[in-house]
């Protein structure tokens, strides 16, 4: 499961986005750098949802979906312009990684389960870790697994939309939004080993 392996198929959704912001005289860097922002007001709204209002969570829905798209413009962008780089890679995937834990923060700190927040943040980080270490120690880049970022990004804006209507709902002690940081935290792990399983016999294999 990784709504990754779809990017081919959706250029041209994509091609009045990239049109756009080339005739703006934007950059690939600068989108990336908006992308960013959008995470930053999705990991607020989330945090506001939980301790003001959850009609907040909608909000952070589709702040969640505009940081996705964004993400996916970037590097449509770049390849249009001309100006791919290991640079624009780098700055790319920081951005990327603080935006996950700062939305992931937010939900974390909105229902105040820091625990279950840190055991979701790691497992993120550590599914992206491994997708460019794979790459660092001479494998393609891994994006497969049980979540990529793309899946990743899609259910929390989902969450966050249905958090609203249901806010009253509750499973085992968890909310939904407990229960995305458990989702989170426990899909995440697995699929960072199931990453580094993958790179580790593919390594034995060469």
């Amino acid at each position: 499961m990784t709504l990754d392996s779809l990017r081919p198929y959706i250029s041209g959704f994509l091609d009045p986005f990239v049109r756009a912001f080339d005739r703006l005289g934007m950059g690939p860097d600068g989108v990336s750098v908006i992308a960013g922002i959008m995470a930053i007001a999705a990991g607020v709204a989330f945090y506001l949802g939980g301790v003001a209002s959850p009609v907040w969570y909608v909000g952070a829905g589709f702040l969640v979906f505009l940081n996705g798209w964004l993400d996916i413009v970037d590097g449509a962008l770049a390849r249009e312009q001309g100006v791919s780089s290991p640079a624009g890679d780098l700055l790319d995937h920081v951005l990327d990684r603080y935006a996950d834990i700062v939305m992931i923060g937010g939900l974390a700190a909105g229902i105040g389960d820091y625990w279950l927040g840190f055991l979701a943040v790691t497992g993120v980080v550590m599914t992206s870790y491994l997708g460019t270490q794979a790459q660092a120690v001479g494998l393609d880049r891994v994006y497969g697994g049980l979540v990529g970022r793309a899946d990743r990004l899609a259910i929390i804006g989902i969450v966050g939309f249905l958090a609203y209507p249901l806010e009253s709902f509750e499973l085992g002690g968890y909310g939904p939004i407990g229960l995305l940081l458990l989702f989170l935290a426990v899909v995440g792990h697995l699929t960072a080993l199931q990453r580094f399983t993958y790179a580790r016999k593919a390594l034995a294999a060469e």
